[in-house]
């Protein structure tokens, strides 16, 4: 595998707080890379600088060779670099297939007041309804985005992600204010992405990194102090004082 993603020496700081210290990560292509950490870590940091949402103060970022670090956000999605938020971020009054349409739209670089009738092609309308059926939304296609549950508005903006033609996906928390059954939905999509699409997850859930992670890094306090495959993880001695709250 090679690195699609090279984060080296990362720093920001908000006053004296250091939310991402000296911090290095790669991932490699095709893998699901975890994030983890304790409250105030700086994982939500991390995904903002890789997303554009948020500049270092110093080190760099690297997209499958391209210096991305001060690249502003709205340029990545052109490289391949899609983000879900902890907040969903989908238009309410729009249908499952509508929001589809719109981020298909917004990849091809089109004019937003041309939208709608370049929503009507029947290429456009195809490919939507393929990413729809990709996270399970068929039979909600029509269905405004303000009637889904959480977990369907959830589903939706990673087919979002996965119809602006992203290479690599960064989700914030997807899992978050999920219920058992559509936690079971979404981590069920994400092991179907897996080898498919390279992800960068942030999620408290540890069952689930742990079922789904390729590899895992773990954060304390704007650092990474360890990155392995699951088992290794559990068994790092400083992981488990740091994080897991063993001594």
């Amino acid at each position: 595998m090679t690195a699609l993603l090279s984060v080296s020496q990362l720093h920001k700081s908000y006053g004296g707080v250091r939310a991402t210290n000296d911090l290095n990560l790669e991932v490699q292509t095709g893998e699901l890379h975890a994030v983890i950490g304790p409250n105030g870590a700086g994982k939500t940091t991390l995904i903002s600088q890789l997303s554009g949402n948020v500049f270092p103060d110093s080190g760099t970022i690297s997209f499958d060779g391209i210096d991305v670090t001060h690249m502003v956000e709205h340029a990545r999605p052109h490289l391949g670099i899609a983000r879900t938020y902890q907040i969903t971020s989908l238009i309410n009054s729009m249908s499952v297939i509508e929001n589809l349409q719109l981020a298909i739209h917004a990849k091809q670089g089109h004019s937003f007041k041309f939208w709608k009738p370049y929503a009507e092609k029947n290429d456009v309308r195809t490919a939507a309804h393929k990413y729809a059926a990709r996270v399970d939304l068929s039979s909600r296609a029509g269905i405004q985005v303000a009637n889904l549950s959480h977990g369907e508005q959830r589903r939706l903006e990673v087919a979002m992600a996965l119809a602006s033609d992203a290479r690599l996906l960064l989700l914030d928390e997807p899992l978050a204010g999920l219920g058992p059954e559509e936690a079971s939905e979404m981590i069920a999509l994400l092991e179907a992405l897996k080898g498919q699409q390279t992800i960068v997850l942030i999620e408290h859930d540890m069952d689930a990194v742990f079922t789904l992670a390729d590899r895992i890094s773990v954060m304390v306090y704007g650092h990474i102090i360890a990155t392995g495959d699951p088992d290794q993880i559990r068994q790092n001695q400083d992981v488990q004082h740091a994080y897991l709250g063993e001594d």
